[in-house]
């Protein structure tokens, strides 16, 4: 009998201790990435090949408060146990690792991510759809990398009134699962390097990869005409909270409380007859131009202000599902509140696996961008783990605390990573 808490007579979290990291990140997807980046071992016998460093790099993200020697020393352990560690080979010297992360680059890991970073929920997961949809935020974080001549190029700073920001930041923008928080697909980039380094630009690059099955969940900033449209385009299902002076005409008031709506292409001025015609062909519910207007559904309520101050906060959803009786409008509001679990994700990211505060390791971009997708690996096999453990005990993932689990795979990192 499975109740809270409880597989099979034990708890959660020792169910996942039995489980290994390397069902999400396989050996053949590691070789495979490894190959199409081009970074195949150049001479038989050496210590760290470069599946090995893949290995090495997520590693790095489990165990952070650790030197290099340290994560080399447990990871050699476990290649010792799995006999994929010769008995004359003694663990490298920093430099050593240095010169073979560097090796590596972060393209294989990246293309290991691609790889194994889908959807892990299943329909019986709690919190995971709202009908159909499987539910997927968009959102962003930053991360402080070190202050290397190098890194503040790369990625920029802030100034402010007392000068420049202490760090440079690399800026991470994720399309993650609210059922499991496991990222994935992201993007990285400058968090301060001008046109193209903000959250929109970044999103773009993660739109075409979006599946219709998804029900996007996106705030306020990230809505701009051609990127609803490029998100739209792909067949996804999308959820977006938009400024509350987007104008939004009534075509038609709905049952729920929603009503039928138009997006139109700013390019057309909203005194031109042009926007007048097109208005009026929405109102008789006329095909449009999809380069020029789009039908959407509108939502608008109020969340009272939880800093008790007496004002209410306007919150207006505008969302490709547009017959109500596919999803009223009150469970809408309720899955795009589910947004706030990317936020969980994202903490889960910054302060259980890096811990809070903490500067990255890398002193160049390009081990920035390794050590990234270093973290996102781990942090999503770390949240699959959780995300199958719940499911099969029938109770919400976010029961599972994500911070004890990282401490029963860190105990148990023996079987953590393959040969």
């Amino acid at each position: 009998m499975m109740h809270s808490g409880v597989v099979a007579g034990g708890a959660v979290t020792d169910w996942i201790s039995l489980g290994v990291l390397a069902s999400s990140v396989p050996r053949d997807a590691v070789d495979d990435a490894v190959a199409a980046a081009g970074k195949e071992a150049r001479r038989a016998g050496g210590r760290l090949p470069p599946h090995v460093m893949v290995y090495f790099v997520m590693a790095l993200a489990l165990f952070a408060d650790e030197d290099y020697e340290e994560v080399a020393a447990r990871l050699a352990g476990t290649l010792q146990a799995w006999g994929s560690w010769e008995d004359g080979w003694e663990v490298p010297a920093r430099g050593g690792i240095t010169q073979a992360r560097k090796r590596l680059g972060p393209e294989p890991v990246a293309g290991v991510f691609s790889q194994v970073a889908v959807p892990v929920a299943e329909l019986d997961t709690i919190g995971a759809f709202l009908g159909p949809w499987r539910l997927m935020p968009v959102d962003g974080m930053e991360r402080d990398v070190p202050d290397t001549a190098v890194n503040r190029a790369a990625f920029g700073s802030r100034a402010g009134p007392e000068g420049p920001a202490a760090f440079p930041k690399v800026r991470v923008v994720t399309v993650s699962e609210c059922g499991s928080h496991a990222a994935v697909a992201a993007a990285a980039g400058p968090a301060a390097g001008g046109k193209g380094s903000g959250e929109q630009a970044l999103a773009r690059r993660l739109y075409p990869g979006l599946e219709q099955d998804w029900l996007v969940l996106a705030d306020r900033n990230f809505y701009g005409w051609k990127d609803w449209c490029a998100a739209a385009g792909t067949g996804a299902a999308l959820l977006w909270r938009v400024k509350s002076s987007l104008r939004l005409p009534v075509l038609q008031a709905l049952g729920d409380g929603s009503w039928r709506s138009v997006l139109v292409s700013p390019r057309i001025d909203s005194r031109s007859p042009a926007r007048a015609a097109l208005l009026a062909a929405a109102a008789r519910g006329e095909d449009l131009d999809e380069d020029q207007a789009r039908y959407v559904r509108a939502i608008e309520y109020a969340v009272p202000d939880r800093d008790g101050n007496g004002k209410d906060e306007r919150i207006i959803l505008v969302t490709t599902i547009t017959d109500p009786r596919a999803a009223p409008a009150a469970e809408l509001a309720r899955a795009y509140h589910q947004r706030w679990e990317h936020e969980g994700g994202n903490a889960q990211l910054k302060t259980y696996l890096r811990g809070p505060g903490r500067v990255l390791r890398s002193q160049s971009p390009a081990m920035v961008e390794q050590e990234i997708w270093g973290y996102l690996l781990t942090h999503y096999a770390i949240s699959a783990l959780i995300c199958t453990a719940a499911t099969n005990a029938g109770i919400d993932p976010d029961r599972v605390k994500f911070k004890r689990t990282v401490r029963i795979v860190r105990r148990a990192v023996g079987p953590a990573f393959p040969p």
